[in-house]
């Protein structure tokens, strides 16, 4: 039914012809009908057409083809014909069922007044002109048939037209109110957005102006107050750190976002390696790799995770391990995977802090096991047996994802 309901919208040229054709056929069955038979019963076979009305009969239901198209000239071209057979037809043959289609047409098509102001003007045309000019009777249940069938036509059309117009109505409504919903998301979206921007400017800018402010006194007493430096750079070390909490929060939000990031370089691999243990090894992190010297070349997914976790592990040992620690980093290829390993020598007796633990609130181990689990790959991280810490990541190499990200965690 749907399916043919789809045709029918699709080919309304095509529904209009099989239309006439099935009002064609009921006007020339009818008109082999006399409706005064025996007893008031319908006689088959009883009569006749005549030629000219087998002609107006075909012209009616030709017409009725373009009836979508042209309402109104259709009406007038089957009121037409249907008067000429008015006026002749004996016997008369149903040529004006025909108008009644047209009629019907023009309601469902049109505005209500232009439905009543037509739908009169035919039924008094029709029912005059069958009543007063044809050969039969006024009074003849004929006459009155073509009142009747006019004026259902006309109301029939009417309330179709007001239906179609009631649920085009409620959708219409829908849509809007939809529309109405995601407008009224997006727009508070952009104001949380707009605010957490707002509060992010306002404690980056305190915290930064207040580290700048004591650094400088800082390099100011260095040599003559080291007590009044010490004093500074403890504020220094206090407004960093708060700074930091406040974008670790704000970062929180923002990773529910969903929000593309989009590349602005290359994205890193491991032959960028030695240049970020060198970064390291500058800010006083003592590294050493082991790794063969020459590997095949990795997937541009796998590479760019095996990096980040290389990167975020080494940043993790810098913050916590506290000084005189050391890390080892190892990327070995085993069978279809790569295996990254790094390790430091962190003191036994410190414990290990809330971020590094898989449970955390924080986004650096947890960014970790997004991207080795996205691939396919699994990580395991702790606290070794005698101190410090182990990530121990195996990336397969011939991993496939959709998502592989270049955001750091």
């Amino acid at each position: 039914m749907t399916s043919l309901v789809r045709w029918a919208r699709a080919h309304p040229l095509a529904l209009d012809a099989i239309v006439a054709l099935g009002v064609l056929a009921a006007m020339v069955a009818g008109s082999f009908v006399d409706p005064h038979g025996p007893d008031g019963s319908y006689v088959w076979g009883a009569r006749t057409p005549d030629a000219l009305s087998l002609v107006l009969m075909v012209l009616g239901a030709a017409a009725l083809v373009f009836r979508r198209a042209a309402p109104m000239y259709v009406l007038a071209a089957t009121s037409a014909v249907s008067i000429v057979e008015l006026v002749t037809g004996e016997p008369r043959a149903p040529v004006v069922m025909s108008a009644v289609i047209a009629l019907y047409t023009v309601a469902a098509t049109t505005d209500r007044p232009t439905t009543w102001r037509v739908g009169l003007a035919t039924m008094a045309v029709l029912t005059a002109i069958a009543m007063l000019v044809g050969p039969l009777p006024w009074y003849a249940q004929e006459n009155i048939g073509i009142f009747a069938w006019t004026g259902m036509a006309a109301a029939a059309g009417d309330a179709v037209r007001s239906r179609r117009a009631f649920v085009q109505a409620i959708r219409e409504r829908a849509e809007r109110a939809e529309r109405t919903r995601e407008e009224e998301a997006r727009r508070r979206v952009a104001e949380e957005r707009l605010r957490i921007a707002r509060d992010l400017h306002d404690v980056v800018a305190h915290h930064i102006a207040l580290v700048n402010v004591q650094a400088g006194v800082a390099a100011h007493v260095m040599d003559k107050r080291p007590d009044q430096a010490k004093e500074a750079l403890s504020h220094v070390r206090t407004a960093s750190r708060s700074a930091l909490d406040e974008l670790r929060a704000t970062v929180g939000l923002l990773r529910q976002s969903g929000d593309p990031e989009a590349p602005t370089e290359p994205a890193p691999g491991l032959d960028r390696l030695d240049d970020l243990v060198a970064t390291f090894r500058h800010a006083g992190l003592p590294v050493e790799v082991a790794r063969a010297a020459s590997a095949p070349a990795l997937p541009a997914a796998v590479d760019l995770a095996a990096f980040r976790v290389v990167q975020e592990a080494l940043t993790n040992v810098r913050k916590h391990a506290g000084p005189g620690a050391k890390a080892e980093v190892s990327v070995v290829h085993v069978g279809r995977d790569v295996e990254i390993t790094i390790i430091d020598n962190g003191p036994v007796a410190e414990p290990v802090p809330a971020d590094r633990l898989d449970d955390s609130g924080g986004h650096g181990l947890l960014g970790m096991r997004e991207r080795v689990t996205a691939l396919g790959g699994r990580l395991t991280t702790g606290p070794r047996y005698g101190g410090g810490f182990r990530v121990h990541a195996i990336l397969p190499v011939d991993a496939r994802t959709t998502t592989p990200g270049d955001a750091t965690p």
